[in-house]
């Protein structure tokens, strides 16, 4: 089996993962999965694609991250794996797709306006 290169991304975080056969190691930016997210919810999100799918000890992960915070860079790993743990195998698609897996949250950042303090808030108002 060759490499399989997708992209993934979630406000301004961009993950390239590389997924290949082997043991279910993961690495994120030459660190170790566990030492790149430390807490729980961001290391079930990361892995979600490939419990779902019944991969976890299947393949090794390679994973090239930057951008945005930790929670960002998670969710942009779980799609790009999501992307190609459907390549891997298109029965993958019904499981993943349920779960919403496949859909690039579209949410940015509102913009900041002038003539306001921030992208609703406004400055403060004075009747008199």
């Amino acid at each position: 089996m060759e490499v399989i290169h997708k992209i993934g991304r979630r406000k301004t975080a961009v993950a390239r993962v590389y997924v290949s056969e082997g043991k279910g190691n993961i690495t994120v930016n030459k660190k170790d999965l566990n030492d790149y997210f430390t807490t729980g919810p961001l290391l079930y999100k990361v892995n979600q694609p490939l419990n779902l799918t019944g991969n976890d000890k299947n393949f090794d992960v390679k994973v090239n991250v930057y951008g945005g915070g930790i929670t960002g860079q998670a969710e942009a790993i779980r799609l790009a794996l999501s992307r190609a743990m459907v390549e891997l195998d298109e029965e993958n698609r019904g499981t993943l797709k349920p779960e919403g897996l496949l859909t690039r949250d579209p949410r940015m950042v509102e913009r900041k306006k002038y003539g306001q303090k921030k992208a609703r808030k406004k400055f403060q108002f004075s009747k008199r």
